[in-house]
């Protein structure tokens, strides 16, 4: 164990494990009490129309009769377009062989794909389109060799880490978005599944310790910070959360019962924990081994140093997810860019002033995440007493190093 710094009592741990989880369910607890369900229908009288009856199956290209460029109507552009002999490999017409046009995905022959096979309410006539191609088989290879590589070189810690990742997905898929489909707060249904999968990731990947509570709970203070932060900045900037299809998409298939607003927030805040969790998981360690190498040194003298390096940090991070923000929306900016309006017109926009907030706000947050958490740390890894036998101690090791390199200079 590394002199100057012990481990941490249960009673501590325990303490602060339960300090962690009575934050979350102060901004949890309201949740389950006002939950409303989200019911498919509006209350309502209304004429249901026939529906198409739409099935999707795995099919696979026998062959290619023909293919070429055709021209979009209305347009100067140019889009390929292909006529496929296709076997429908599953479902209640497997072995069937059908043609049509495909104007999708080019595709090749023997490549297996999804076909969506419509079969029109009013008229009775069936129509094939190419969904998707089959991705799963690359998809797994992919997968398996970033499992591979974590394993390898990362090791128990690498192991800890998937473990990690498996709970953070499980509680985003079994927990947070069931919830906003149920009807949940998206603004404390998102501070509480963050502040839970910083709970859940940071003790199973490093463990039950006193550096690892410290990073817990000033994450935790930063969602709380970063959440009322971002809904102020929302609430100001007047968004709205259709700033995709996928939301109206959304809005329509929930009657408009769901919070797009809300659930933008949770975005904001889903998307900031990877990187604040590095953020705060760094400082905690650097004030760990700050104190480990210098324990005689005062809470005070040890933040202003650890903040010194997380200055340093700040600077990499903020840039590491602005840039990552820009990279999702690439499309958006090539659009704009060449658009024939002002810029003023075009960043006042919904969707990109929806990307603007959503970049400035993260960074906010890891900003914020490094003075609390490294004062957190400060407080919770050391004494405020100065131990003597430790001062000691560290001059003794000077005095021997001094000696050491004394000794060296007399012989070169």
């Amino acid at each position: 164990m590394p002199k100057g710094l012990k481990l941490p009592s249960m009673p501590f741990v325990r303490n602060m494990f339960v300090l962690s989880v009575f934050l979350v369910s102060i901004f949890t607890l309201p949740v389950l009490v006002h939950a409303q369900s989200i019911d498919s229908s509006n209350g309502s009288t209304s004429v249901q129309l026939p529906q198409d009856q739409v099935t999707t199956v795995k099919a696979q290209v026998i062959n290619i009769d023909s293919q070429s460029m055709e021209t979009v109507p209305g347009t100067n552009t140019q889009t390929p377009d292909q006529t496929i002999d296709v076997k429908i490999l599953e479902g209640p017409d497997v072995g069937n062989v059908v043609t049509f046009d495909n104007d999708n995905v080019m595709l090749k022959v023997g490549e297996l794909f999804y076909m969506t096979t419509t079969v029109s309410a009013e008229t009775g006539q069936t129509y094939y389109t190419v969904s998707d191609p089959y991705r799963l088989n690359a998809l797994m290879f992919f997968v398996g060799l970033f499992v591979l590589l974590v394993v390898v070189f990362g090791g128990k810690q690498g192991i800890r880490g998937l473990l990690s990742l498996i709970g953070s997905f499980a509680l985003i898929l079994y927990v947070f978005l069931p919830g906003i489909l149920h009807g949940y707060s998206p603004i404390l249904m998102s501070i509480g599944v963050a502040s839970l999968i910083i709970i859940v990731g940071s003790y199973v990947t490093h463990g039950l310790t006193k550096t690892t509570s410290a990073a817990v709970v000033g994450m935790i203070v930063t969602v709380l910070i970063t959440g009322l932060l971002a809904h102020f900045a929302i609430e100001f900037t007047h968004l709205t959360g259709y700033e995709n299809e996928e939301a109206a998409y959304l809005n329509i298939y929930t009657n408009g019962k769901l919070d797009l607003v809300g659930l933008l927030l949770g975005g904001m805040l889903i998307g900031l924990l990877g990187v604040l969790y590095d953020a705060a998981i760094g400082q905690a360690i650097a004030v760990e081994e700050l104190h480990t190498v210098a324990p005689h040194l005062s809470r005070w003298k040890i933040y202003r140093r650890a903040i010194r390096m997380g200055r340093e940090h700040i600077g990499a991070l903020v840039n590491t997810l602005a840039i990552a923000y820009v990279g999702v929306s690439l499309p958006i900016l090539l659009l704009f860019s060449t658009s024939p309006s002002p810029f003023s017109i075009i960043i006042n926009q919904d969707n990109f002033a929806t990307e603007i907030i959503r970049t400035v706000v993260g960074s906010i947050g890891l900003v914020l995440a490094v003075p609390i958490t490294t004062l957190l740390a400060c407080y919770i890894l050391i004494r405020s007493d100065k131990n003597g036998a430790k001062i000691s101690e560290v001059q003794e090791e000077i005095k021997k190093e001094e000696q050491v390199i004394e000794h060296y200079g007399h012989h070169h």
